[in-house]
């Protein structure tokens, strides 16, 4: 493994620990949004740890790689769903 490598399985956010139970399989952001015992914050918790540089996926800047599962998502549509929730919490 070269320095430039990211080993996923070892990038973990703490911060996203105490969400493990709640978020289980969830392997896209629609989901995320619908999901009905995650409260905004967590959403927004989630979707933030997946658009972060420890998801993403070596020599494809914007795809992540979703820990747990290993998803392959599009970062479009990580930030589109942190979009419709901030329009959410306006109205």
């Amino acid at each position: 493994m070269d320095q430039a490598t990211v080993d996923l399985n070892s990038a973990h956010d703490p911060s996203t620990l105490s969400l493990a139970p709640k978020v289980g399989s969830l392997r896209d952001p629609q989901e995320v949004l619908t999901h009905p015992a995650l409260g905004t914050s967590d959403k927004r918790e989630i979707l933030a740890g997946w658009a972060s540089d420890a998801c993403a996926v070596e020599n494809l800047p914007n795809w992540r790689k979703l820990p747990g599962t290993g998803a392959l998502v599009a970062l479009d549509d990580i930030l589109d769903a942190l979009q419709a929730l901030d329009r959410g919490a306006l109205h």
